[in-house]
């Protein structure tokens, strides 16, 4: 039993109590009031009615009328008169009356008034003595009367008792549920503070337990503070600041695997030419100087453009991702220009040459680096005649659809209207082999033909009708879920959350399949926890409630900068491949990794690895002591 309903136990006990108590008391010494008043009635009228009998001298049959007299005036049980032996000479009695009080009250409050005695003379002769006894069912009757008037005061006082105590209750159990949802919230991982109430003994609880949530918290931004320290280390060159050779290829890998990228995408390769020349000629400040510069130009599209990459890949090389069609020959000659205002400043010599490549995302990342760094030495051949900045582009014909957006949008919401989906799966296994649950992304046939979400998830995001399509595979995924049981997991697309029916349609889906919505996991990329955090923190509100499972996917380094990560409500996260590939070759990676895994496991959260494409990595990340794995490894080993 809880201890507010002890409580409510124990106030309800004390007020029944003090309720039987006050008409019991009251009843009795009201008892006692009135035998004593009813016993000296009784001696007063025996008093007066010999006073009376004296005067008639004796007359047998005067007395005998005035006794039938005082019997008839008042309410006896019985008048008598007895000569001075004793013996009965004459007696006027009657039937018990019962009056309007119950048996039962007169059974356990019984009145008993002794009877009225006097002698009667006559002269001063003793002619003998009268005796009376007055009914006591008046008594009672009014003793009944005065008990349910007082029960019923006394319960219109315990009723308003009652109230007063229940509000005094739900007012110290106000601060107390808050203090269980707190320590609760920690143990989920959230970190709220909570308003102090007023009575002493529980303000210094939340108190105590703010302090604690407060040093939890600071802990936790301390080691999202460290993290950030180690990402610089590990992830990032230490001369320019851009992302070293392993990790922007393992960046380039993750953008390539992942389906909300558009189809066609943009690689700009920049060399800075005869580095060992400048550094014999300008000095290695110098030649530094000229590095940073051009670090500096290239760092200026990702802070400008999501999704776009930089890194350094040796000496004079670097690299720009460009997550978008059309934008490689323009980015390249935008950068040649800037780079050839800004790099003669250091002096004659100093020469960059430019190669950029636009190709279908499903290329690997070889081919993407070949084709890229052919154009950058037919610039840089060119460069050698020209004695200039260089930019040599090579164009390939994308895989993209080339309709306007109302055909895009039309198609689209014909495929889901038609029912013509289907979820691919893919296993997300801990490390004993056990399918926690599957990945499900989304296929929809269009033009005949069955598209992957990266052909479609492009077109649906500018079309904007990714709430609907990601409402359809939820149906789909709830639909299999209920067929065999197996946890399935749904990717949405951030865009959906921005549209106000989304969420009031996905809670009335939902609502119609409970028990398959407990192994529903839904899943937003990092972006959703950095850009809309609001959006999300209402999402898990509304959706937890129900059982939905939710997570994080592409998460990285980003996560340390989110300031209420702790508020998120999440269950997991997904670490993002660019995290995680190399990691068996590289301490500093590992190093990273398991500082992450220690952040989100201090805010109570699964954390599993996504895109493994070697046992090696896969072997290191378990040392790391990921809760599971994904990727084409994973997929293809079990």
């Amino acid at each position: 039993m809880s201890l507010m309903r002890q409580i409510a136990w124990l106030v309800l006990g004390v007020v029944l109590a003090a309720l039987v108590g006050a008409v019991g008391l009251s009843t009795l010494s009201t008892r006692a009031l009135m035998q004593t008043q009813l016993g000296l009635k009784n001696a007063d009228n025996a008093q007066s009615l010999a006073l009376a009998l004296s005067q008639q001298q004796g007359d047998v049959e005067l007395i005998k009328l005035l006794v039938s007299a005082q019997f008839d005036t008042g309410a006896y049980e019985y008048v008598r008169w007895r000569d001075a032996q004793g013996r009965l000479v004459f007696e006027r009695a009657g039937a018990p009356q019962e009056g309007r009080s119950p048996a039962w009250f007169r059974a356990a409050v019984p009145i008993q008034a002794a009877a009225g005695v006097a002698q009667v003379s006559s002269g001063w002769t003793a002619i003998g003595s009268v005796e009376l006894k007055s009914h006591s069912s008046y008594a009672h009757d009014a003793l009944w009367l005065a008990s349910r008037q007082l029960l019923a005061w006394l319960l219109m006082v315990g009723i308003v008792a009652a109230v007063l105590a229940s509000l005094g209750l739900r007012r110290i159990r106000r601060p107390l549920d808050a203090a269980v949802a707190q320590a609760e919230g920690v143990l989920a991982g959230s970190y709220g503070q909570v308003t102090e109430p007023r009575v002493p003994e529980l303000q210094r609880l939340t108190r105590a337990m703010n302090a604690m949530v407060k040093r939890v918290r600071e802990l936790f931004e301390a080691q999202a503070g460290q993290l950030l320290v180690l990402r610089e280390q590990v992830h990032h060159d230490a001369l320019t600041g851009v992302s070293t050779r392993r990790h922007f290829l393992a960046e380039l890998d993750a953008a390539l695997q992942r389906d909300d990228g558009p189809a066609v995408a943009g690689l700009v390769l920049v060399r800075l030419r005869d580095l060992p020349g400048l550094n014999a000629r300008l000095g290695r400040a110098a030649a530094d100087d000229v590095l940073q510069t051009v670090a500096t130009a290239l760092q200026t599209y990702p802070a400008s453009v999501p999704g776009c990459r930089v890194g350094r890949l040796n000496g004079g090389d670097f690299a720009l991702w460009l997550p978008a069609a059309g934008v490689a020959a323009e980015t390249a000659h935008a950068l040649a220009d800037a780079l050839r205002a800004s790099l003669p400043a250091f002096g004659a010599g100093v020469q960059v040459a430019l190669g950029a490549v636009e190709l279908p995302r499903e290329r690997p990342s070889p081919v993407w680096l070949g084709e890229a760094d052919a154009a950058l030495a037919r610039a840089e051949h060119l460069g050698e005649s020209r004695g200039g900045f260089v930019v040599e582009v090579v164009a390939q014909a994308g895989v993209g659809r080339e309709q306007g957006e109302g055909v895009w949008r039309a198609q689209l919401q014909d495929a889901v209207a038609r029912q013509q989906g289907q979820l691919v799966t893919f296993p997300v296994r801990d490390r004993s082999g056990r399918v926690l649950h599957l990945e499900c992304p989304l296929q929809l046939q269009l033009e005949g033909q069955w598209v992957p979400a990266a052909g479609w998830l492009p077109l649906a995001a500018r079309a904007r009708v990714t709430a609907s399509v990601d409402l359809f595979a939820v149906g789909l995924a709830l639909q299999a879920i209920a067929s065999d049981g197996q946890a399935r997991c749904i990717n949405l697309a951030p865009a959906s959350l921005a549209d106000a029916a989304f969420l009031p349609q996905l809670r009335d889906l939902l609502g119609h399949a409970p028990q398959a919505a407990r192994l529903l996991l839904l899943e937003l990329s990092e972006t959703a926890a950095t850009e809309h955090f609001d959006r999300l923190l209402e999402l898990g509100r509304q959706l937890r409630p129900m059982g939905v499972k939710l997570g994080l996917e592409h998460a990285g380094a980003g996560l340390a900068q989110v300031e209420r990560l702790y508020q998120a409500g999440l269950d997991y996260v997904k670490l993002d491949a660019s995290v995680l590939l190399g990691v068996a070759g590289e301490a500093g990676r590992a190093a990273f990794v398991r500082g992450m895994v220690i952040m989100l496991r201090s805010l109570a959260l699964k954390v599993y690895g996504e895109g493994v494409v070697d046992e090696m990595d896969a072997q290191a990340l378990w040392d790391c002591e990921l809760d599971g794995l994904t990727g084409p490894w994973v997929t293809a080993t079990r």
